[in-house]
């Protein structure tokens, strides 16, 4: 146990994935009396398993809203970087608008069920409510009680509350000043929240996937892989194809020169999976070696980090198609764009810190009444996914500065080249 604890979060959770999975499929497999699998595998397990997964719904609200705030009024003074924020806000909700449309057309090309494996809802007489309409979709955006709003969770009322009151913030210096360093350290704390709440991944990960192997064999890896690959080309197709396009066409930067020196960074945020924790390299590479000046990268980078989470967004499209598929719920078409509002809304209020992408997947799957315990079919290969999609998320954040600062003149083209 000493030796397991001194392993990093990413070997644990293999490990226990492993574990979970040999475990789980050898009680489907010898099928035990009816009283282990009720005190076991659908007591203690699913105790253990619901209560990780209300660990991870418990910091929804006040995360998506702390960190939005401070997203937000780190823009500091509205008339100095208005221009700057304006640009980067809008490149970094359209690459991530592009990525969850991405993700969701490549998986709905897939066939996730198959005769193998079938989930059902715990309640077996559920049926979706009725899709609302996009009138109704567009005015429950905008809350007309913010306090209510947090306490039912409408998420997307929240994120439009926290969007306008960090801005009320910026715009208020000497009474709103004391508020920002105020949610800087309340959103730290969260920060530390998320880490510690992670910690226990590979005990979550035991209960959830060894009830779920319990109960559906070996069949379950099939739909997995599936949903792995998907994930992964789609990572592969918008960071290196459509990164590379959106730079050579706004810029006429080189992509080649552009992935060529920053693969260290790439490397850097995949070993750590976390967007925070790749800042400082982030902007040594960006204004050293690609030519950004301190003015632009020391905005963008830190705001691309906190808001910029184009990976995220992929994993939230694929997983929602994967779980409404593996489940048999059909997402209508206004299931589909509440899906695309609400993951690249929810983008913008993911912190970045390793494993906080299945918190912002609980809030995708409410908002389309699709059942959070899905989350447990995915969460046992999560964590390369995680690594692989903060790779991705950071990349994003050094592509919009690199278009930011060319516009802005504050990028340094010989820099750029220079070996």
């Amino acid at each position: 146990m000493k030796n397991f604890k001194k392993l990093n979060l990413t070997f644990q959770i293999l490990i226990s994935t492993f574990i979970s999975i040999t475990i789980g499929s050898l009680i489907n497999y010898f099928s035990p009396p009816d009283w282990f699998f009720k005190f076991i595998v659908h007591g203690v397990l699913e105790i253990g398993g619901t209560l990780f997964l209300s660990s991870l719904k418990l910091v929804v609200i006040p995360l998506i809203f702390v960190s939005l705030v401070v997203g937000v009024s780190s823009l500091k003074s509205v008339s100095q970087l208005g221009r700057i924020g304006a640009k980067s806000l809008s490149l970094f909700l359209f690459t991530t608008f592009m990525a969850i449309s991405l993700s969701l057309t490549l998986a709905s090309m897939m066939n996730f069920n198959n005769s193998d494996f079938h989930m059902e809802k715990t309640l077996n007489s559920y049926t979706p409510p009725p899709s609302p309409s996009l009138i109704e979709v567009i005015s429950k955006i905008f809350p007309s009680n913010p306090i209510k709003s947090m306490a039912e969770g409408e998420t997307l009322q929240v994120i439009i509350f926290a969007i306008l009151f960090g801005y009320a913030l910026t715009v208020t210096p000497r009474t709103g000043k004391p508020l920002i360093e105020f949610f800087n350290n309340l959103n730290q704390v969260l920060l530390d929240l998320i880490v510690f709440l992670i910690q226990f991944s590979p005990i979550g990960v035991f209960c959830l996937l060894t009830k779920t192997f319990s109960t559906q064999g070996v069949g379950v890896i099939l739909p997995l892989g599936q949903y792995f690959l998907t994930v992964t080309v789609t990572l592969l197709i918008h960071c290196l194809i459509f990164y590379g396009l959106i730079l050579k066409v706004t810029s006429g930067i080189s992509p080649f020169v552009f992935f060529k020196k920053f693969y260290k960074v790439s490397l850097f945020a995949f070993s750590t999976s976390s967007s925070n924790s790749t800042i400082p390299i982030n902007l040594n590479v960006t204004q050293n070696e690609l030519g950004v000046s301190k003015n632009i990268s020391s905005f963008t980078i830190p705001l691309g980090a906190t808001i910029n989470m184009d990976g995220t967004a992929i994993m939230q499209g694929v997983a929602t198609i994967f779980i409404s598929q593996v489940y048999n719920i059909d997402l209508s078409f206004l299931d589909l764009a509440l899906v695309v509002v609400t993951a690249t809304l929810a983008s913008i209020g993911t912190a970045g810190v390793p494993g906080v992408g299945l918190v912002m997947l609980a809030m995708v799957l409410q908002q389309v009444n699709l059942p959070v315990e899905g989350i447990g079919l995915i969460i046992g290969i999560d964590r390369l996914l995680d690594m692989m999609r903060t790779a991705v998320n950071v990349t994003g954040d050094s592509i919009v500065t690199l278009i930011v600062a060319k516009s802005e003149k504050e990028w340094d083209e010989e820099s750029f080249y220079s070996k």
